[in-house]
């Protein structure tokens, strides 16, 4: 958790969770990159609007497949999906009942208890 996801030379930035693809050296070699990330997730309170325009193009643009927005002020649970140069094609927003992990079918997370405090 906060570990950095290495997406080029000069940007590493630390999501607040990253789901990763299982590698032998469990990362000790080196840091995460884009092609390891099957799910990032940031949680927004006061950084909600660095998150929607810093962080969000910048994960879309190095095409990472599936990122969860945790809006704590609003408490909803914004899922992107599609990168597409900056952007993501497809967002959906729960604010309750369960939410399937895309990138792992058959995986999903009841949104009440990430949500929830």
């Amino acid at each position: 958790m906060q570990a950095p996801i290495r997406l080029s030379a000069r940007s590493e930035p630390q999501p607040d969770l990253a789901l990763l693809k299982p590698r032998a050296d469990f990362y000790r070699s080196g840091h995460p990159t884009a092609g390891d990330v099957l799910l990032l997730v940031e949680v927004s309170d006061t950084t909600l609007r660095y998150d929607r325009e810093i962080k969000l193009p910048l994960y879309a643009s190095h095409g990472i497949p599936e990122l969860w927005l945790i809006d704590l002020g609003s408490n909803q649970l914004q899922q992107y999906f599609q990168p597409v140069n900056t952007r993501y094609e497809r967002m959906s927003t729960c604010i309750e009942g369960k939410i399937t992990v895309l990138t792992m079918p058959g995986v999903s997370v009841d949104v009440s208890s990430v949500l929830t405090p």
